[in-house]
């Protein structure tokens, strides 16, 4: 009882305390970010139905492979990050700081590939902007199509960027020894964030690169 009260911020009166505010802070913070990403689906919800002819040209557009790869390497980012949580919670530091690295490594790997997408789409002069040209016979509401593309996938690609940030903070406190089976709630909230980050990927991977190719 002394040690976990030992642990405990002056403001809190209990671990369990600090714990359940640290826990619903992050969820209020993260209803926040539904409500920002739900705005953006609105808006292309609206334009779908506006265009629908425009927006499966704009989805076939789309590189699938490189989508398809950067899905799989979300979904396993996901698994490493629960793991790095399942060591924090027993206390094995050296497995919770690789499952970790590995995470932000994954989560690299996920920014390289969009980058290698976003090239791609430069040098076909997809590109909406200075240079901009759509292919023979395309709707020309195409370009809206390749605006939300840009816009919804970049605000992802943002958060997975701060998400790798954080991920690497914990790797570092945890190497230090900050984290105990009592005391490991970081891990636990990053961890939170970063499947919110996966779960958004999860719904845009569809919408954009599947849903008008059947």
């Amino acid at each position: 009882m002394a040690e976990s009260q030992s642990l405990v911020a002056h403001h809190f009166s209990t671990l369990e305390q600090e714990h359940d505010a640290e826990t619903m802070g992050m969820w209020v913070f993260l209803a926040t970010e539904v409500l920002f990403f739900g705005g953006l689906f609105s808006v292309y919800t609206v334009y779908r139905v506006i265009f629908p002819g425009a927006w499966d040209a704009g989805s076939r557009i789309l590189d699938l492979n490189l989508g398809t790869l950067n899905t799989a390497v979300l979904l396993g980012s996901s698994l490493t990050m629960a793991l790095a949580l399942h060591a924090a919670k027993l206390g094995n530091r050296r497995t919770m700081v690789f499952f970790l690295m590995v995470t932000a490594s994954l989560g690299t790997l996920f920014l390289g590939v969009k980058g290698l997408e976003y090239y791609h789409k430069y040098t076909e002069h997809l590109l909406p902007g200075l240079g901009f040209q759509l292919p023979n016979g395309m709707p020309v509401q195409v370009g809206l199509f390749l605006r939300m593309y840009f816009v919804m996938t970049a605000l992802h690609a943002f958060h997975l960027f701060v998400g790798v940030g954080l991920v690497l903070v914990l790797a570092v406190f945890g190497w230090r020894g900050k984290f105990t089976p009592l005391k490991h709630s970081p891990v636990e909230l990053i961890g939170l964030y970063w499947h919110f980050v996966d779960i958004v990927w999860i719904f845009l991977f569809p919408l954009l690169y599947l849903i008008d190719r059947s």
